[in-house]
């Protein structure tokens, strides 16, 4: 604010406590401001009423990374939340100032230091994360058990306290607002969380113009992860987000559809291919569902794209398997 308009402000403070009655009792502001007047009156409401109020505003905390794309690093698990029969939150301490400061798309590896693979080395999987990559303290991810899945089972043997070694980030598709007007997203199982990330970012951000259209499957309504997060999603942001589940084994009173992901229901719900660069389908999920959608994937290429996505007639530029 300049020296003058402070001082403008400063007499139209004065002019307005002057029309008070005289009986009426003076706020510890006006005892300061009428005595005085001129350049001394608007510097003093120029320290007063501005100055004071800044220095109450907190600037914006500076957040770093304990994360390396490089080596692997120990984090702390700090609680686990059950989530359903065989899902749990596992939720790691990053210390304060801390965050994983993750790019949208991205994951890390987290390594089982008890089970070695065929060279006697550390096991390890990719697992994105569904906490906001500027949460400060904490990662968390969730994470379904399998029986034949030995990082995920000693995971599941980690106890509040243990250490887990973490590497990342490990990039993905190059995720840029807006560059969309549609995306079709399709889930399988614990294949949510890379889905759910891209979602939570976008939807988030008062800019967004692209508009969401999730089909999730599972087996029944227990497998569905992170339901109450997208149904609030639902809700919050109706004209740019909307999800679809679909069960394998559905209870009686099942409204929605069930069986497979297959092309009449993409064809409902997602945006054709017709739409060229401004449409693009994300897929993650079990291998068998992946293959079945959009082809097999080549190690961490995406390989050639096939099944129900290239009949609908998307080109290999309009889908992204995770």
């Amino acid at each position: 604010m300049s020296f003058i308009r402070a001082a403008t402000l400063a007499r139209s403070a004065a002019r307005l406590y002057s029309t008070d009655a005289p009986a009426a009792k003076k706020s510890a502001g006006s005892r300061l401001l009428l005595p005085v007047g001129g350049a001394l009156g608007a510097y003093l409401f120029y320290e007063y009423y501005f100055k004071g109020e800044a220095a109450q505003v907190k600037p914006n905390k500076v957040l770093t990374s304990p994360l390396d794309p490089k080596n692997f690093v120990d984090i702390k698990l700090k609680r686990v939340e059950p989530y359903n029969h065989n899902t749990s939150k596992f939720v790691f301490d990053l210390g304060d100032g801390k965050a994983s400061l993750l790019p949208i798309t991205s994951c890390v590896y987290l390594k089982a230091e008890d089970f070695k693979d065929a060279n006697g080395n550390p096991m390890y999987r990719p697992y994105t994360p569904i906490s906001p990559s500027n949460l400060e303290g904490e990662l968390t991810f969730i994470i379904k058990k399998y029986e034949t899945g030995n990082v995920s089972k000693y995971i599941h043997s980690l106890k509040p306290g243990d250490k887990l070694a973490v590497k990342g980030p490990l990039p993905k598709w190059p995720w840029k607002m807006n560059e969309l007007d549609e995306v079709g997203l399709i889930g399988g199982g614990s294949g949510i969380a890379p889905l759910y990330q891209v979602l939570q970012h976008a939807l988030a951000d008062e800019a967004n113009k692209t508009k969401f259209k999730l089909i999730f499957a599972n087996v029944t309504e227990a497998d569905i992860l992170l339901r109450e997060e997208f149904d609030a999603m639902k809700k919050k942001y109706p004209s740019n987000f909307d999800v679809v589940y679909v069960l394998d084994k559905p209870p009686a009173n099942w409204k929605g559809p069930s069986g497979y992901v297959n092309g009449d229901l993409i064809k409902q719900h997602f945006a054709p291919p017709s739409l060229g660069e401004k449409v693009k389908v994300f897929v993650c999920g079990p291998p068998p569902q992946v293959l079945s959608l959009a082809g097999k994937k080549d190690g961490f290429k995406q390989g050639e794209l096939a099944g129900v996505l290239k009949d609908l007639g998307y080109t290999t530029d309009q889908v992204y398997k995770f």
